[in-house]
């Protein structure tokens, strides 16, 4: 042997027979994790578990029955239970034999320990101790298991005791007190490395569970812990035998003390893991009950914002109307449009909620079964952290609007908030979903549909913005023909005024308001609202009868649809008709849209009058009202006070066979059939095409 070998060895040796309470837990890391190779070998974990555990749980109960009693013991415990293969078994023999002849001291049992670990480098780590603890078994178990024959008549089972030296265990009381006592802490210890296990094949993101992750840098050093404690308690059992009158190995009483410390140190983190698991199993019920399962409104409305801590709690939301709390119940059997916000920037969406709260009010009606009455809005904000400065801000926003609406007042439902970013892909920017009375979103955002058609976009779903969308496609069909600059126009979402008519000074007269009307808007009143006139035919004249004729058979090919349902017209053909109705006055005609939204045909005059008179009720813009709201609410004054509207008369052509059908007044206020007086044809020809 070469002498560079040979100082190798000794420098081993050294390593190897170090006390292992001088170190620290990164030494025995590093130590023991030069032992782990990937897991290759296959172990019923559970069932050797179960096996080493009942002989060392039944063992103890006999030393403490010996320990108190020193009297009878009872019958003997037998397992009847195969776990172990030929191969495992004398594995476990092997690793006893070695743990039996571990000479008595810490550095001894350090180096039995580093010894038996490079043995089973190809097992899982609780796989190692699992091992080592049905190794310690079989020693700590026969032992035991003869303690009984001592105290029985029969000379061969006494003769078989004396043989094992049980006859001297009384004179050894004492330390197998101490000795038991370490076994119940490292039986601990082994209960939470096989906790832990179960813990991190649960199937869960150990990304999910940070705790999970750190105890992977954990159990390699408990594990050392408990073999090294299995392997110590091992060479313990020769000293019950003899009598050593003093010169007996006692148990390191640093044992108890760093068993303590582990188990506290290791529960904490089982414990952490447990409610982090704990959290993600309740996240996953309140997702299934918000996505799957729900069939209650309030049942998903509790799992989005009360915490099991405060599920309890009868009164979770406040009425901003009457400034109380209400019950959550209150929602039951409510469409909820579900406002989700933060705290700044919200005067849009807090104007528009503000109208549909109010138009939801003002004229309770149906509209394919839902009823107004029935939608409720819920306010959840939604803040890093409530403090003086966020609550201070929510009160003011409260006061200043008087909100006839709910609000979830400093919410802050960590599971409720990471499920509303979730589900309804909140990202810091106001959404309005709009949830059943069962449970289920109906639109994942219906702040699009409320801003573009307000409350004519009632109910709100995600099928009423296509449905109103294109119920007005006749119409923006036709003139995006004439000039594709208006689909610029309307893709904008700007406000729209399309006008025309035969008088020429209306024409020039209203032109001039509505540039004015823009520059006063745009640059006193509202910078971020623009307005854009356009005049049918200023560019080239042509495109005017073009129009008319077009919209003309657009009304002929519906009739003919719809031939054979008298009294019944869908909402294109009817807004044909009042287009139609509506060209025949004699200043002029306008339309007002904000996109693709039409919202107001209008008669030539009332319309100029209301937008000259924009001074007297522009102000209605400075109470959150929308300029569209606000300028259809002082056109119909206008129109019902200065220019009433006459039961109008219609010239049917191209259809004679519609000549009998009913044809209602256009009239909104009238409404009864139109009588037929008469039919004029007029020929086409000589009309400039």
């Amino acid at each position: 042997m070469s002498k560079s070998l040979s100082c190798s060895n000794v420098q081993q040796g050294k390593t190897l027979l170090q006390n292992p309470f001088e170190f620290s837990d990164e030494q025995i890391l590093d130590n023991v994790y030069r032992t782990h190779f990937h897991c290759i070998e296959k172990l019923d974990v559970g069932s050797l578990h179960c096996v080493a555990s009942n002989v060392i749980h039944h063992s103890i109960k006999i030393t403490d029955t010996m320990i108190t009693k020193s009297g009878q013991l009872g019958d003997r415990f037998r397992e009847e239970t195969g776990i172990t293969s030929q191969q495992l078994s004398a594995k476990l023999k092997r690793i006893a034999c070695q743990m039996v002849c571990t000479a008595r001291g810490d550095n001894y049992a350090h180096h039995t320990t580093m010894l038996i670990l490079e043995q089973l480098k190809g097992y899982s780590w609780d796989a190692k101790a699992l091992i080592v603890q049905a190794a310690f078994a079989l020693e700590y178990g026969k032992f035991l298991y003869l303690l009984p024959v001592a105290s029985q008549n029969q000379q061969v089972e006494k003769s078989l005791a004396d043989l094992n030296g049980l006859l001297m265990i009384h004179h050894n009381t004492q330390h197998l007190i101490y000795l038991s006592s370490v076994i119940k802490k490292v039986m601990q210890v082994i209960e939470c490395i096989t906790e832990w296990k179960g813990l991190t094949t649960a199937g869960y993101d150990i990304k999910d569970v940070p705790t999970l992750a750190e105890t992977l840098h954990e159990i390699p050093v408990v594990v050392y812990w408990a073999i090294f404690t299995f392997v110590t308690c091992t060479g313990q059992i020769d000293d019950f035998t003899t009598d050593h009158k003093g010169q007996r190995h006692e148990l390191s009483k640093n044992f108890e003390n760093k068993l303590d410390l582990i188990l506290r140190n290791f529960k904490e983190h089982l414990e952490m893991c447990s409610k982090e698991l704990g959290r993600i199993q309740d996240y996953t019920w309140r997702k299934n009950i918000v996505i799957h399962t729900g069939k209650d409104i309030v049942k998903v409305l509790k799992a989005l914002i009360i915490s099991a801590e405060n599920r309890e709690s009868r009164q979770n939301v406040y009425n901003g109307l009457t400034g109380e709390q209400v019950k959550i119940e209150e929602f039951k059997k409510k469409h909820v449009l579900l406002f989700i916000s933060g705290l700044e920037n919200i005067d849009e969406e807090t104007q528009l909620l503000k109208s549909i709260y109010e138009k939801l009010k003002e004229k309770p009606r149906e509209v394919e079964g839902y009823r107004m009455e029935d939608f409720k809005i819920l306010w959840i904000p939604i803040v890093d952290e409530w403090n003086e400065k966020y609550r201070k801000t929510l009160e003011t926003n409260l006061q200043r609007t008087k909100i006839g609406w709910y609000v979830v007042k400093d919410f802050n439902f960590e599971t409720g908030m990471k499920l509303i970013r979730e589900v309804f892909n909140y990202k810091e920017k106001p959404i309005i979903p709009l949830i059943s009375p069962e449970g289920k979103v109906e639109n994942i955002d219906t702040k699009q549909i409320i801003s573009a058609w307000g409350i004519d976009g009632f109910p709100f779903r995600t099928s009423d913005h296509t449905r109103l969308t294109q119920q007005w496609n006749w119409f923006w069909s036709e003139m995006t023909k004439l000039n594709p600059r208006i689909g610029d126009m309307i893709e904008e979402d700007r406000y729209l005024f399309i006008y025309g008519g035969t008088d020429s000074m209306w024409i020039q007269e209203f032109t001039g308001e509505v540039e004015s009307l823009k520059r006063k808007v745009e640059t006193v009143v509202q910078p971020d609202i623009t307005i854009e006139p356009y005049q049918l035919g200023k560019e080239d004249p042509k495109v005017v009868p073009r129009f008319w004729i077009a919209i003309d058979s657009l009304l002929a090919s519906r009739k003919q649809m719809m031939k054979g349902s008298e009294g019944v017209q869908d909402f294109a053909t009817r807004e044909i008709k009042r287009l139609l109705f509506l060209k025949q006055d004699p200043k002029g005609w306008v339309i007002l849209s904000k996109g693709y939204n039409v919202k107001l045909l209008g008669q030539g005059e009332a319309m100029y009058r209301t937008i000259k008179d924009f001074d007297k009720w522009h102000g209605k813009l400075h109470e959150e009202v929308s300029f569209d709201v606000a300028f259809k609410e002082y056109y119909e004054r206008i129109k019902v006070k200065d220019h009433p509207q006459k039961c109008e008369h219609n010239e049917i052509a191209n259809y004679p066979t519609d000549i009998l059908a009913p044809i209602p007044c256009p009239n909104m206020d009238c409404g009864r059939h139109m009588e037929v007086t008469s039919v004029n044809y007029r020929c086409c020809h000589g009309l400039e095409t």
